[in-house]
């Protein structure tokens, strides 16, 4: 039986995973060599990444009918976290972490893992055990799936962090492509997002992300101030050139130019030290972990695997688009971290736990693997 599970499972996923952890210790390193606020947090992003490793055995292991259980009760712990940590100290603009002893934990990771779970569930639910002319039942279950997504949306954009509330919002996109969508509704979506828009922009940003906005269409406006990061980051970025300067060389990295060096800005480091080559790779990596993804949701056994994965699909292309695009300045700049690369305990676990999921589905596609 483990035999089964074991030839079945996409090792290449694993191999993607492993992989970008190696290239992210290495870039942490270096982004704290010069400094003793961050020399030792590629020793903690090891030790979070051995925590990663042991859950993922523990979850490819289990049989994953059982997720949707675990994803009620994780929904549950994290909505109310959500509530909580609107009125914890802001950290850089937003109240989005507990500080836990010096850690940081943020609920609107393992949020994303509870909702892809939630959703995925009603989901195959409505596809498979709901008549289509039962409309009533059907206005019900959509109802609940469209009150999955705005509870945890309303209470992150709240904090407020717009880049996390976008995150959600790819996962919900890239299920619902996956469940099926007549092509009217898509440009009713399109419309509503067209109004919403200004709207949110002149009442519910405040004045510092109005400014960011408009420091992402012209970080000149103030070089010294919002723009500092955007035009740090891309000179660093263009500072790599071909093969990088080299490991602890980088002058903004090594001199304090670059801000949030080991997290946000984690690219930065890695095209200023190990230059065009190795940032290529990194995005071929990216490329063939989502491909993967894709692959393993379309050859899922049953329709709940199959939404799960192609969410988490979702999730990890926002986060590998968003972070690498503000870096180089074509998007702006939100935290979203980059999974297994950018230094962070909370991301590092929602990442494994996507990845342990996909890989558990991968390892059972056939019928006869179940424990």
């Amino acid at each position: 039986m483990f035999k089964n599970l074991l030839k079945n499972t996409d090792w290449i996923l694993f191999a993607c995973v492993i992989l970008l952890f190696v290239i992210g210790i290495i870039a942490i390193y270096s982004a704290g060599y010069a400094t003793d606020v961050n020399k030792d947090e590629y020793i903690k992003q090891i030790v979070w990444f051995g925590v990663v490793l042991a859950m993922i055995i523990v979850i490819w292991c289990i049989d994953y009918n059982v997720f949707d259980i675990f994803g009620y009760i994780l929904y549950a712990i994290n909505f109310i976290l959500l509530i909580l940590v609107l009125f914890m100290p802001s950290i850089m603009g937003a109240s989005s972490w507990f500080n836990l002893g010096g850690i940081l934990y943020q609920p609107s990771e393992l949020m994303k893992i509870a909702y892809i779970i939630c959703s995925a569930k009603f989901m195959s639910i409505l596809k498979n055990n709901i008549n289509k002319n039962d409309k009533k039942k059907r206005n019900i279950m959509i109802a609940v799936l469209a009150l999955l997504l705005i509870v945890p949306l309303a209470l992150i954009i709240l904090q407020p962090d717009f880049g996390t509330a976008i995150a959600f919002l790819f996962i919900a996109a890239f299920m619902i492509f996956k469940y099926g969508i007549k092509y009217r509704y898509i440009f009713i979506a399109i419309a509503v997002i067209l109004i919403l828009i200004p709207i949110v922009y002149f009442f519910l940003l405040n004045p510092t992300q109005k400014q960011r906005i408009k420091v992402f269409l012209d970080p000149e406006l103030d070089p010294l101030g919002s723009g500092y990061n955007a035009i740090q980051s891309k000179i660093a970025v263009g500072a790599g050139m071909l093969f990088g300067t080299g490991l602890l060389n980088g002058a903004q990295t090594q001199y304090g130019y670059l801000p949030i060096k080991s997290s946000d800005f984690i690219f930065s480091v890695i095209s200023e030290e190990m230059g065009f080559i190795m940032s290529t790779i990194v995005v071929l990596i990216y490329a063939l972990l989502i491909l993967r993804l894709i692959t393993i949701s379309k050859n899922a056994r049953d329709d709940f695997s199959s939404f799960m994965v192609i969410g988490i699909a979702g999730m990890f292309c926002f986060h590998f688009m968003q972070n690498i695009g503000m870096t180089i300045g074509i998007l702006p700049i939100t935290g979203v971290p980059l999974p297994f690369v950018s230094y962070g305990g909370s991301n590092m676990i929602t990442s494994g736990i996507a990845v342990a999921i996909a890989l558990n589905v991968s390892a059972r596609k056939s019928k006869n693997v179940f424990l």
